[in-house]
């Protein structure tokens, strides 16, 4: 079973020049979630879901991306081909939102059924 790394307390989380990351599982509400958090003055950016760990190191590593999102997506995590982001975005330390699909994938990643 995956271990859980801690993530950042509030407090240290720097809005300026941060950015939500939102990995697009094919959910239909992917944008309507881009656009709320970006309401609330904070930047987010969509990528697919499968976009390579090392794309993403150097902004998970210097402080820029503050949070995952894993959206939702017309699969289930049980379907014999189902899809997956890396592995590594799980252990980046930052605090993970799953959205329908986004909390299955989550909940099989860390042992839940």
């Amino acid at each position: 079973m995956a271990q859980l790394e801690e993530a950042k307390p509030i407090d240290q989380i720097q809005i300026k020049n941060s950015k939500i990351l939102i990995l697009d599982f094919g959910s239909q509400y992917t944008e309507l979630i881009t656009k709320r958090i970006r309401k609330l003055k904070v930047y987010s950016e969509v990528h697919s879901f499968d976009i390579p760990y090392e794309k993403l190191q150097s902004d998970l590593e210097d402080g820029t991306i503050q949070g995952i999102i894993l959206s939702g997506g017309p699969n289930s995590v049980y379907d014999r081909e189902a899809i997956n982001c890396d592995q590594k975005i799980f252990h980046c330390g930052l605090p993970i939102l799953g959205i329908c699909y986004g909390m299955q994938l989550l909940a099989k990643e860390f042992g839940g059924q």
